[in-house]
């Protein structure tokens, strides 16, 4: 058995997610079922993180240990020959014993995308959360100063079951960037939290819409505790955009 470091790019919009679930079809069962099919064995995959309904990946990094002769390359042409035309290997590499998609993994980045404007083109619905007013971009690079760094995200979390301490995070970068109607937040850090990225986006459009001032950001974060200041963005605007080792 060799381990396989496998690179994935998927829209998420008809999937109920990246694990493999009983109430629907996820990404990870129609990845496995597809190696199963031309590898000839059944697979297991592992990923680095899970992502949710309808959000999406352009380098989603998983890991698997199977037996084959076929070239690297060759084994991507194959797989992207049977999989749907919404799911694409973008490559497959031998990796070390030890590598683990999820534990290996030094960084991670994530970009929120919206689209602030009365009308929202219905090409991009899938991939955008949808503002009607244009936001305040410097106002929410202001909020986002605050949060960078490390910190008890437990405020932007909406597991609130996780032990006490553990939800600290180093967040290397929160930015928020626009190109005419596209507004784009990139989150990168060492790790992220369930749903806090959408959390952290939820809460910098509030910032940008003039809901919540910039300040608020380090209020959320001393007080340690989830309230309503923080709403969980839409799932279409989210994209798993790469994993670094």
């Amino acid at each position: 058995m060799r381990r396989h470091k496998i690179v994935i790019s998927y829209d998420g919009t008809n999937y109920a997610g990246w694990q493999c679930q009983p109430n629907g079809m996820s990404i990870q069962e129609v990845v496995e079922g597809a190696l199963a099919q031309i590898v000839g064995e059944k697979i297991k995959i592992f990923g680095s993180g899970r992502t949710d309904r309808g959000v999406h990946a352009r380098g989603q990094v998983a890991h698997a240990d199977f037996s084959t002769s076929v070239v690297q390359a060759d084994l991507t042409h194959s797989l992207n020959a049977v999989l749907p035309d919404d799911i694409r290997i973008v490559r497959i590499s031998r990796a070390v014993t030890d590598f683990d998609a999820r534990k290996s993994a030094r960084e991670k980045e994530y970009r929120y995308l919206i689209w602030d404007d009365p009308v929202l083109p219905p090409f991009i619905r899938a991939y955008r959360a949808h503002r009607r007013k244009a936001l305040n971009v410097e106002a929410m690079q202001k909020a986002a100063r605050h949060l960078e760094g490390r910190h008890d995200f437990a405020a932007f979390t909406a597991n609130s079951k996780r032990p006490k301490g553990s939800s600290t995070r180093m967040l290397y970068e929160l930015s928020i960037r626009r190109r005419g109607h596209d507004v784009v937040i990139v989150a990168r850090g060492e790790g992220f939290l369930y749903k806090m990225v959408r959390s952290l986006a939820g809460f910098l459009i509030r910032v940008g819409e003039g809901s919540a001032s910039p300040s608020e950001a380090r209020t959320l974060l001393a007080a340690g505790k989830r309230t309503a200041k923080v709403p969980t963005a839409p799932p279409q605007g989210l994209f798993l955009w790469s994993v670094r080792y």
